[in-house]
């Protein structure tokens, strides 16, 4: 039975058919199969509807249109311009920067393609110019892509929320401490990599002219997430908040928000959100009919029919999600595994907002481990000079960061759950 799901669904992947279609078409074959042509067909819609019928998922669309919108006005030149100027005299300084800017970048896009196009277009040519080894560079922007899901607001958070019906407002903070630390954590790693380059220190009048260009962008986060935590706004209020001055900041302060890029920030944001909710769609479809066959139950059944400790099969899915994240994009990997994981690791008795997080971390690598890494190809194109062999030597050593991180959350999980208390 498990064959039938997992072989069915590689082999249609394998012959290019899209995600969502895939796994319409093996749950579709499931029902007919286990249910008959008559009850398939009158649940497709039925599942169909119910799957967007989220008033959660309000948030999703309004958070890709706010990245849009700041990949198009230009925001990232100024915070990157701002972190070299404050960062640049210490050892790897530019690498620095390049983080700094790239976790702020990730709190006011939530999408790691956002944060590694915007980041990488402007740090990849100053940092090979000022002397940094490309390769090692090209390794940091692939990893510094990645805080882009796990620093709030974050897609994947959403569709985690959607999908399990926890609140995705606890799930945006449970992302605060974490990602800075992982961020923290890049920093130092960077800084002792480059730690031969150095540049002179600007001056503090330079500083200060720098932060004030960059001001908006260092506010947008503030607002969406600060009003979150304070209970100011919801998250799909937030979202609508940040769209609002994300808008204004293009329209106002940036003034480059003209007929041309307004109809490629639509554009770009509708084939976002159709190929997102085209999956959810899918993935829904087909737990539905893995419910229906109590394939979580049976795998939690067995686990506790034979005494197996809940840590292994915490190993266990770590180790299906790694497998998954070389071959499968984020979205994808989640709204698959989800229907599967989430009563599994509910009924062992682990924090579901913990292991939110754990999955997030999870799709981190995903995005940077090869063949299919979504950021490495984000970097390639780039530069047609770049090539993913190199890429993938330069994000080796992030790869195992990732790896240690998951461990450190493991052992530490009120990193995860510190401030989540405080939020209602």
């Amino acid at each position: 039975m498990n064959f039938f799901f997992a072989g069915g669904l590689g082999a249609l992947l394998l012959i290019g058919l899209p995600v969502a279609f895939s796994l319409s078409l093996i749950a579709i074959a499931g029902m007919y199969f286990f249910n008959g042509g008559t009850f398939a067909f009158m649940q497709i819609p039925i599942i169909s509807y119910k799957a967007l019928d989220d008033f959660s998922l309000t948030s999703l669309p309004m958070y890709v249109l706010m990245s849009q919108i700041l990949l198009v006005c230009g925001v990232g030149k100024d915070l990157y311009e701002m972190a070299s100027r404050w960062f640049r005299h210490f050892p790897g300084g530019l690498a620095i920067a390049t983080l700094f800017c790239c976790a702020i970048f990730s709190a006011i896009s939530g999408s790691s393609v956002a944060t590694a196009v915007t980041v990488g277009a402007v740090a990849l040519p100053e940092m090979v110019k000022r002397g940094y080894n490309k390769r090692n560079v090209l390794g940091l922007l692939a990893a510094g892509g990645t805080l882009g899901i796990l620093i709030p607001p974050s897609v994947p958070m959403i569709i985690y929320g959607s999908v399990t019906g926890e609140s995705i407002g606890k799930l945006f903070i449970a992302g605060v401490i974490p990602g800075i630390l992982l961020t923290l954590i890049f920093m130092l790693f960077s800084s002792y990599q480059f730690r031969k380059m150095k540049d002179a220190p600007a001056t503090w009048p330079e500083r200060f002219e720098a932060s004030r260009k960059a001001i908006w962008g260092l506010l947008l986060p503030l607002i969406v997430i600060g009003g979150i935590y304070t209970g100011l706004f919801t998250p799909t209020e937030a979202a609508a908040v940040g769209v609002v001055a994300s808008f204004l900041i293009a329209a106002l302060i940036y003034r480059n928000l003209n007929m041309n890029s307004f109809k490629q920030i639509i554009i770009s944001t509708v084939k976002t959100n159709a190929m997102i909710l085209l999956i959810i769609v899918g993935a829904m479809l087909l737990g539905y009919i893995m419910t229906v066959l109590q394939i979580p139950q049976t795998i939690t059944g067995y686990a506790t029919e034979h005494n197996i400790s809940p840590w292994v099969i915490f190993i266990l899915i770590n180790v299906a999600l790694l497998i998954l994240g070389m071959f499968l994009e984020t979205i994808s990997i989640l709204v698959i595994t989800l229907p599967i994981l989430y009563p599994i690791i509910m009924a062992l008795g682990f924090d579901p907002i913990w292991f939110a997080i754990i999955m997030v971390v999870n799709m981190e690598l995903a995005l940077i481990t090869p063949p299919v890494g979504l950021n490495l190809f984000v970097l390639k194109g780039l530069d047609r000079n770049n090539t993913i062999s190199e890429i993938v030597k330069g994000v080796v050593p992030y790869i195992i960061i990732l790896a240690l991180f998951i461990v450190l959350l493991s052992f530490f999980p009120e990193i995860a759950t510190f401030l989540v208390n405080d939020v209602t």
